[in-house]
Parts: C-alpha cells; structure tokens; sequence
C-alpha cells in the first residue's frame, strides 16, 4: 500500500508539473523566448490568490482558481506589448536575458508587496477530509488531478478545433505562410503569452494549499520545468503531459526509498533520456529552430 500512496502521490506532483511545463512549453514553442519569468508568474498566481479569496474580494476557491490566473495573464500580456515583442527575431539571448531580470524585479516586488516571510493558505472546507482508496488519500490532491485532466482536455480542444487554436499551430511551425496569408502574428503571440503564465498561475493556485505560499516558491519550480520540457520535447502538446508525470513519480520514488537522490532524480532521468533520444519523448522537427 505504500508503494501505491508514493505512485500517486507522484501522479499528484507531476500533474501540477504538467499544467506549469506546458505553459512554459507553449511560450517556448510559439515565440522561441526562454521565459525565466515563468517561475515567478507561477508564485504570483498564488499571492493573487490568496488576495482575492481572502479579504479584498472575499471569493470562494473555485473562482479563485479562474480570478486568480486570468489576472496573471492579462498582467503578462501587458509585459509582452511593450517590452518582450521588441526582442523577437533578435538573438534569443536578449529575450532570456530580459525575463531573467524579470524575475528577479517580479520577486523584488512580492517581497515589497506581500513581505518575505511565508503565508499559509489553506485547504477549502469542501475539499478537506480524505476517500478510502484502500488507504486514505486527500481529496484535495485528487481534486488537482482533475483540475488539471480538464485544463489538458481543453488545451488540446482549443489549440486542434478552434481557427485561433489552428492559426497558432501553423505560425509555431511556419510564420511566414501564416503572414502570407495576411493573418499577423502580433496578436496572437501576445494570446500565447497570456496563456502560458496563466497556466503557470494555476500550478501556483493548486499548489499553494499544500506547500503554503513564499517569495522564492517560483525558483524550484522552474528548475522542474525547464526539465520536464527538455525530456517531454519541444513541439509536442503531449509532451510535458507524459514527462511531467513521469518525473513526478520518478522523484516521489526516489524521495521515499532514497532520500539522499531526490534532488538528482530528475536530472539523471533526464540525461537518460537524452542520450537515447535527443529531442526528447515526443520532441518533433521545428522548421523555426532548424
């Protein structure tokens, strides 16, 4: 039984890996910017989310979880117009450079406006208690599973059967027919920014019940997935799906049978696998990055 308690509770991480890999794989794959920023739009999420459902707005969880990331979003693509869109088609160097210094002011900011020291932020009453699945097992991190199941099942719908959605894919794979066709990129990076850090808002919102919500909570998360991208590959949408589960596990295992290689884990996972396969799990061919 405790093998399968780790083997889920891996699933439960790694599906908070997934929702915060693919934002950051979205950005990566449309714009080609390596967004440094990514860890602190996850933390930010969880500060604004603990604003508004406490009392400035006062709103219930379930809101929170769509207040909080649209707010972050909307936040980053106002970043995007003036600043980050006049580093695009220059050395990818500038762009990284940029989001690094991001970081560091956005985290200077949380600091100035919520303090340094931690905030707890609690399980909502009606996902507290836990379900006998032969052990008891929280509810809270089953609710994640779902959360994240839909976010997926509607990423994948918006970006396969919507005409934004397939514009999207074609200009991440081929930017000039879609200019050709006299459709402009501009915006649409501008909706792919938003939509990356607002899903790196969400794993700050899902995650902050269960590890409290601090400054620095975005560093380590960015670590994982800058990993979990480079093993899923870039220019799969299944991708960090797969590789975000798989780590998840892979480093709960290693956590509970051999604590001292935790931390390590991931990163021997992940030369693993590129050494059989270079650009990862499902990585395909990018003519931008060709």
């Amino acid at each position: 039984m405790d093998f399968l308690r780790f083997v889920l509770d891996g699933l439960v991480s790694g599906t908070l890996y997934v929702v915060i890999a693919l934002g950051l794989s979205i950005i990566f794959g449309m714009i080609g910017i390596v967004n440094f920023a990514h860890g602190i739009l996850y933390a930010l999420g969880a500060y604004l989310a603990l604003t508004v459902s406490g009392d400035v707005l006062g709103l219930p969880f379930g809101l929170t979880l769509i207040v909080a990331p649209i707010l972050v979003g909307l936040i980053a693509m106002m970043i995007e117009v003036p600043f980050l869109r006049r580093f695009y088609g220059l050395d990818p160097a500038l762009g990284l450079l940029f989001t690094f210094g991001l970081m560091l002011v956005g985290e200077g900011a949380i600091r100035m406006i919520w303090g340094p020291t931690g905030i707890p932020f609690g399980i909502p009453d009606f996902l507290s208690g836990s379900v006998d699945l032969g052990f008891q097992y929280s509810i809270y991190r089953l609710f994640i599973v779902g959360v994240t199941i839909a976010v997926i099942a509607g990423l994948w719908l918006f970006f396969n059967k919507t005409p934004v959605g397939l514009i999207i894919r074609a200009g991440s794979r081929d930017g000039e027919m879609v200019r050709l066709l006299g459709i402009s990129l501009k915006p649409i990076f501008t909706l792919v920014f938003g939509i990356g850090a607002a899903l790196a808002a969400l794993g700050g919102v899902l995650a902050a019940p269960l590890a409290g919500v601090q400054p620095a909570m975005g560093t380590d998360v960015l670590t994982i997935a800058f990993v979990v991208v480079v093993i899923g590959g870039l220019g799969s949408f299944w991708g960090p799906v797969g590789a975000g589960l798989l780590v998840g596990v892979v480093v709960t295992l290693t956590a509970a049978y051999a604590p001292v290689f935790s931390q390590a884990s991931m990163f021997v996972l992940m030369i693993a696998v590129l050494l059989v396969r270079p650009r990862g799990l499902f990585g395909q061919k990018w003519e931008m990055f060709e």
